[in-house]
């Protein structure tokens, strides 16, 4: 297996998310707690003049962090995805971001609407067929 920058260097295993996702909310949420906690450490050994092993392991913790918050946020956004299923109206962060173009774009439904003076012209001027005289 390789190892990562923080593991080759110091001997720390850096957090797979792979990992996370089988814990609890709970367990995530107290390992969370825990890694700000020594980040807030780390940062204070940074200020008053700590060893280099600590400096480098700044890296490793902040990255851990994100991977744990990442696992959090991708639960919540699959749980609020369940529920909102086949509602008519969802909410912004659930739906597709696409470009402003295309979401202020008139739907399909919208553009195939045809005024009644349309439908009218439609009926009594029907489009003419022309035949053309094969050689």
């Amino acid at each position: 297996t390789q190892s990562t920058w923080g593991e080759k260097q110091f001997g720390m295993a850096k957090v797979k998310a792979h990992e996370l996702r089988s814990k609890k909310k709970y367990d995530l949420m107290k390992q969370l707690k825990d890694l700000k906690k020594e980040l807030a450490e780390l940062r204070v050994a940074k200020v008053t003049g700590g060893a280099p092993s600590k400096l480098s392991k700044i890296h490793v913790v902040r990255k851990s962090i994100a991977v744990i918050l990442t696992v959090i946020n991708q639960r919540e956004r699959a749980k609020l995805r369940k529920i909102n299923e086949g509602r008519k109206y969802k909410p912004l962060n659930l739906r597709q971001k696409k470009t402003r173009a295309i979401r202020r774009r008139l739907t399909k439904k919208q553009l195939a609407l045809k005024t009644e003076r349309q439908q009218k012209k439609e009926a009594h001027f029907p489009r003419r067929k022309y035949a053309l005289k094969a050689d």
